[in-house]
């Protein structure tokens, strides 16, 4: 990609959509006040279409300014040297807390995750992993629970076996350099063996995912084989080579000693807030993260209560449970992992600059993804890396909390109390909301904090893989934009009264990143559903909207996509209506109500999520919609208007067929019915008996007897038929 070409098209393409979007405003306007007599009615219509054609519009400008934002910064991105990062393994470097916050998750997927933050190249940190299911479960989630706490020991002993051998071989070297002992060519070559022994020994893990994987996870689990462990493998091995081939001098090779006994020199360890009854138990994410981040720095020991077990804080020596204090966390969500240096460049960043109080890179999804859901749904995800990191060319960043390196004296500086249960709760990351992280943004650009996207893509997550799972996920992301755009307009009024205003072009992309959800999709629905009149049709309209769609479908290609995957995106846009406006609602009924929405947990299965009905029955219902609308259209010879039904209709078939699917959308309609009333339930059983029998006499009757001689067996088959069609009708 050449930067300066794609910005003089970016900005080309912009000043065409402006152009053309003003013409055709004007055209409006030109018929408002140039025809004699306007009807009421049609004026009203003009209006409200111009203004929803503004919104859509706004998000077209959006968009292209953040690409804009992206392209400059990636233009100017001088990344650090790997001399510059590992200057931290020779001091002491600030403390890193990784905190893995994990709910039933499976746990082939929380295994891939600790490893990969167990494996950041860190001189200083540890893991915690912070499980959420009730630790008094029965059945298969008691078995589940024990085996992730199993899995967590098992790792933490296997890092620190080999973490003991390393640290020994390095207190070896200390002591012979302090005699004046040491053969710099030998050890030369006994570091590099070592670095090989630890390039092995990574690998090892990769076998175990690539013997037992399963087709739901194979792309997931050929990734991170590749990327987490092969990669770093062979940096190793390369390392090794070097060493070898180099004879670096006796300070290099002190360095590279104190390098290796510090990579797995990392505590894994878990916490279980609920064993707690003084802890915080709201279920959601946020509320996990907090009940730990108020621990750190402090020792406690186990008490009972009358309501069960508590934690007191105490003397270190009395001490049954001690949390180390940290300077920096990085939170990792349990489907996602960080690449090898994700660490160390970003806590350079923010220790060159004291006022950054979030550094990230937002996500990427992991290519390779096997059905068409999950690798358009990728797609999206893909595309939002590149607006987030335009946000940051404007000062616009939001906390996206898939991952984050987080400094500890920003959170303390937003740190709130709420009383829970009778306890006194600390509350970091607000949970308002369901995204907690975009809430507690606008906490910390109130305060004079910063947050920032490191411009390589750094981290990858998982990305639902059937549409049931991707209806909860892309729920959860449009519930609670609308609650923290008034926090957001509040904190803007703020900033212009004390003579501080933000940046315009930061404020409307602050202001639609928390709107669009709602802005973009009811103006869709509305452009979809609603009979305009003809000369809101005009050509101008289509032309504004062009730009985008070619800049975004020439970014789908830049990701790895192909430029068809365009009209697939739209398609599963258009299906996800219902979806992203049933998280919208949720705001206003928590507006409304003061009750928080639940936190829904994204599902990860081997097979498929039944899809809601509502959202089935919704979009056969806009399939029929749009049939007869493209038929009304044709019949009254509107031609533009009978076109752009058509096209949809067109994408919404497809996006039912390949997103959904006919027959599974069907099987959850029934399904759902049978569970809602019983009385269909008690029909459906006896169907199901009758058609046993029917099925046992089909079985016995082989279907291609025939002829005179097996008459009586062919009149048997019909009895048995008859029998069952009676009482399938009781």
């Amino acid at each position: 990609m050449n930067p300066q070409r794609e910005i003089r098209f970016t900005q080309v393409c912009l000043g065409i959509s402006l152009l053309t979007f003003s013409a055709f405003v004007l055209g409006i306007a030109r018929q408002l006040t140039g025809a004699p007599h306007v009807s009421t009615r049609i004026a009203t219509e003009d209006v409200v279409f111009s203004l929803i054609a503004a919104l859509l519009l706004c998000g077209n400008v959006v968009y292209q300014l953040a690409r804009l934002g992206y392209l400059k910064r990636h233009r100017a991105h001088r990344p650090a040297s790997n001399a510059e990062l590992e200057s931290m393994y020779d001091g002491a470097g600030p403390k890193l807390a990784i905190l893995v916050p994990s709910y039933r998750e499976e746990p082939r997927v929380l295994l891939q995750t600790v490893l990969s933050a167990a494996l950041v190249d860190y001189p200083n940190r540890r893991v915690a992993v912070l499980i959420d299911d009730p630790p008094h479960a029965t059945g298969s989630q008691r078995a589940a629970l024990e085996t992730t706490r199993r899995m967590i020991r098992d790792l933490s002993e296997s890092f620190a076996a080999r973490a003991r051998e390393l640290q020994r071989e390095y207190w070896r070297f200390l002591a012979h350099a302090q005699s004046g002992r040491v053969d710099v060519r030998a050890e030369a070559a006994r570091v590099a063996t070592l670095y090989e022994q630890l390039a092995a020994w990574i690998e090892g893990f990769g076998r175990q995912f690539s013997s037992s994987s399963r087709p739901a996870f194979a792309h997931t689990d050929r990734f991170f084989v590749r990327k987490i462990l092969t990669e770093a493998a062979a940096k190793h091995r390369g390392r090794a080579l070097w060493l070898r081939a180099c004879a670096p001098g006796a300070d290099r090779i002190e360095h590279e000693y104190a390098r290796l006994a510090a990579l797995l020199k990392v505590e894994v360890t878990s916490f279980e807030r609920k064993r707690y009854a003084n802890l915080s138990h709201e279920p959601n994410k946020a509320m996990n993260l907090n009940s730990y981040i108020g621990l750190l720095g402090r020792n406690f020991r186990e008490v009972q209560a009358r309501e069960g077990t508590s934690l007191e804080e105490c003397a270190a020596q009395d001490a049954t449970l001690a949390v180390p204090s940290a300077d920096y966390l990085l939170t990792l969500d349990a489907d996602s992992f960080v690449l090898h240096d994700y660490a160390l460049r970003l806590i350079r960043i923010m220790e060159d600059d004291q006022r950054i109080a979030i550094a990230q890179t937002p996500y990427s999804a992991v290519p390779g993804a096997r059905g068409l859901v999950e690798r358009i749904a990728g797609a999206t995800t893909d595309i939002q890396y590149i607006v987030h990191q335009g946000f940051t060319r404007f000062d616009a960043t939001y906390w996206v909390g898939a991952n984050a390196m987080i400094r500890c004296t920003a959170l303390a500086d937003i740190r709130s109390t709420v009383q829970e249960r009778g306890h006194s709760i600390s509350v970091f990351i607000q949970d308002r909301t369901v995204i907690e992280d975009t809430g507690s943004t606008i906490d910390l650009i109130r305060r004079g904090w910063t947050l920032y996207n490191y411009p390589e893509r750094l981290a990858y997550s998982a990305t639902p893989p059937d549409f049931g799972s991707l209806i909860i996920q892309r729920r959860r992301w449009s519930n609670g934009g609308l609650i923290i755009l008034a926090d957001l307009a509040r904190y803007l009024g703020e900033a212009a009264q004390a003579r501080k205003p933000r940046g315009f072009v930061e404020a409307l992309m602050r202001c639609y990143y928390l709107a669009s959800p709602a802005a973009t999709n009811v103006g869709l629905l509305a452009v979809l559903l609603l009979p305009w009149n003809d000369a809101l049709t005009n050509l101008w309209l289509p032309l504004s909207a062009a730009p985008y769609f070619l800049l975004y479908g020439r970014d789908l290609r830049l990701a790895g996509y192909r430029w068809s995957d365009l009209w697939r995106v739209y398609a599963l846009n258009l299906i996800l209506l219902p979806v992203n406006l049933a998280g919208v609602l949720r705001s206003l009924q928590q507006a409304a109500t003061g009750r928080k929405a639940p936190f829904g947990r994204t599902p990860k299965v081997d097979d498929r999520t039944a899809c809601p009905p509502v959202h089935i029955v919704f979009q056969w219902a806009m399939l029929a919609f749009l049939l007869m609308s493209m038929l009304v259209d044709l019949s009254a010879a509107r031609t533009m208007r009978a076109l752009f039904s058509f096209a949809n209709l067109v994408l919404y078939t497809y996006a039912i067929t390949h997103f959904i699917g006919w027959g599974d959308g069907w099987r959850d309609v029934a399904e759902a019915a049978l569970a809602r009333w019983p009385v269909v339930g008690r029909l459906r059983a006896v169907l199901a008996r009758g058609g046993s029998a029917v099925s046992a006499a089909r079985q016995a009757v082989p279907a291609t007897l025939g002829g005179p001689q097996y008459a009586p067996l062919e009149a048997s088959r019909e009895s048995f038929q008859r029998e069952g069609s009676t009482g399938r009708r009781r």
